[in-house]
């Protein structure tokens, strides 16, 4: 069962993840483009070395870039091994996913062949899935397609040695393939960026030199394997699309004819108008939506430049548009694995602290800090509960009563306020069914009682997963009647019999009904429906049930 800091653990090293593969599309030539990829898999995924073989126009690989080692860096780096032993390698081994992983007992046949490689020291391992120094990984770049369609190898990555001592799990493995297919794209855009700055250059030099690269510049823009479309710079028709190629025609289902009708601000997501703004003409990068013409919505990477039609005469902008779809769509997924229980689906405990948290603001932390902020706003800041981190330069400080507190009910009668609830559930009798029918059956009992708790709630509520067989619910806008009653149908439901490994087994629910409001802590709010619940459980009179 996954603890409750590994999904920190795994925000963290997402978090670094995407910093390293930002910095692959900000390097400045395809050398550094090459470097920060081995770079940022020493960097970003835990592994102590890396390698990226690169395949040359006559399909042989060379080592084009090392890390983590500067002397086998030094040994290795610009030899080349020939295509069919790396063909031999990727075709030997296990297939986890996209990567190949050759263990040490079926690798030593490899041990003599031309491929560049290099040797690790350490003791032999003591578990099953511990890294052996004679453990190979590799994971294969391929061009738009991948390895099931059109895309052609590109090159492949080398890791070596992770830093915990042991394979990868699922995550690591699927983080190395995400990397992997981002790298694809950045040396894929690292060389057309080359190919166009060679373009350019020698279109500012001389009117024949122009005519003679304006054929290679078309090649390049019309075939290109990416979206790429010129538009006006300045003047009225800022931003008007000129001309655009078949790639980013069939990416947004429009044709050439159409797209000459908009600028970028026509097409991108309304919530990413802003961001298309913030992006600068020369130079500029951003990623965000654009409108498909069936009205939905892909994402892709955007980056500009600057071209000029002849030396001193009008200046358009090159844009180029990469398709990360897929990129964002694993991204995300792995987004939600960190804050998501994987069993439920449910929120996991951290994501039920962030969302409880987002709602509370900080009460005052002095009885003078209380009185300043009462004389600077001339009625007192702080009442029922409610305050803000007033610290110079904070939202609160800039905008206060902006925020909308968050109150509770005052006593133990319904006094018509409506607030924050809650609900603290805790299974009775889940812990016989695990002993009798196994965890199957108790992992079935848990998937099934968050279903209906999912299912008994309002759209906008959170039900979440704080861990074992306790289940939260923050339900806003309720008062104390209403709480009561939510609950009263929710163990309603629980109670029902549940169908578990072939047989009908029941548990009970306890509720306990805590509130929140500003200048509690959620561990404060939490810790107070917990003993609200065991207060519950505890005035109930004992009753005796067979689980099953």
């Amino acid at each position: 069962m996954e603890t409750e800091s590994e999904p920190y653990v795994r925000l963290a090293t997402l978090r670094q993840l995407h910093q390293v593969m930002a910095d692959m599309n900000t390097a400045r030539s395809l050398a550094d483009t090459l470097q920060t990829v081995a770079d940022g898999v020493v960097t970003g995924l835990g592994y102590e070395l890396a390698c990226v073989n690169l395949v040359r126009p006559d399909g042989d690989l060379v080592v084009a870039a090392f890390s983590g080692n500067s002397a086998a860096e030094a040994l290795i780096t610009g030899r080349v091994g020939s295509r069919a032993s790396w063909d031999r390698r990727l075709a030997m081994g296990e297939q986890w996913g996209d990567l190949v992983f050759i263990s040490h007992t079926e690798g030593w046949v490899l041990d003599d062949d031309d491929v560049p490689q290099w040797y690790t020291d350490g003791p032999a391992p003591r578990f099953e899935d511990e890294w052996h120094p004679s453990d190979r990984l590799f994971a294969p770049m391929y061009s738009a397609g991948g390895p099931g369609g059109s895309g052609e190898l590109l090159g492949v990555l080398s890791v070596d040695r992770p830093r915990n001592g042991r394979r990868p799990g699922a995550w690591g493995r699927e983080a190395l393939q995400v990397y992997a297919f981002q790298a694809a794209i950045a040396i894929s855009n690292a060389r057309l960026r080359a190919n166009m700055q060679r373009a350019l250059v020698r279109l500012e030099r001389e009117q024949q030199a122009l005519r003679a690269s304006e054929e290679s510049f078309r090649q390049a823009f019309e075939y290109a394997p990416s979206g790429m479309a010129i538009a006006e710079m300045g003047g009225d028709q800022h931003g008007r699309i000129l001309r655009t190629n078949d790639a980013l025609c069939r990416l947004l289902g429009r044709p050439a004819s159409a797209m000459r009708r908009y600028s970028f601000s026509d097409l991108v997501h309304p919530e990413d108008i802003g961001t298309l703004l913030r992006t600068s003409a020369e130079g500029g990068r951003a990623e965000l939506r654009l409108g498909r013409r069936d009205g939905t919505y892909v994402w892709v990477s955007l980056r500009n430049s600057v071209v000029a039609d002849a030396a001193d005469g009008p200046r358009f902008l090159l844009t180029h548009v990469e398709d990360i779809e897929e990129r964002k769509r694993r991204e995300l997924h792995l987004a939600h694995r960190a804050s998501h229980d994987s069993l439920t689906g449910l929120p996991n405990s951290a994501e039920l602290r962030s969302r409880l948290s987002a709602r509370l603001c900080r009460r005052p932390q002095s009885a003078g800090e209380l009185e300043s902020l009462d004389a600077a706003y001339g009625h007192p800041a702080y009442g029922a509960g409610h305050g803000f981190d007033f610290a110079p330069g904070s939202a609160a400080y800039d905008g206060y009563d902006h925020h909308v507190h968050t109150v509770a009910p005052e006593n133990d009668r319904d006094d018509g306020t409506k607030g924050l609830a809650v609900l603290f559930c805790d299974l009775d009798g889940f812990k016989s069914i695990n002993d009798r029918f196994g965890h199957n059956a108790g992992d079935a009992v848990l998937i099934e009682v968050a279903r209906r708790l999912s299912n008994g709630v309002r759209d906008g509520d959170t039900v979440a997963r704080l861990g074992g067989d306790e289940f939260v619910i923050l339900a806003d806008g309720l008062g104390r009647a209403d709480a009561q009653d939510l609950a009263v149908r929710l163990r309603n439901e629980i109670i029902q019999p549940i169908r578990a490994e072939g047989r009908a087994v029941r548990v009970g629910a306890s509720f306990g009904i805590g509130w929140a409001h500003c200048g509690m802590t959620a561990d404060e709010v939490l810790k107070s429906a917990d003993e609200r619940m065991y207060v519950e459980k505890r005035s109930r009179p004992k009753q005796h049930r067979r689980a099953g």
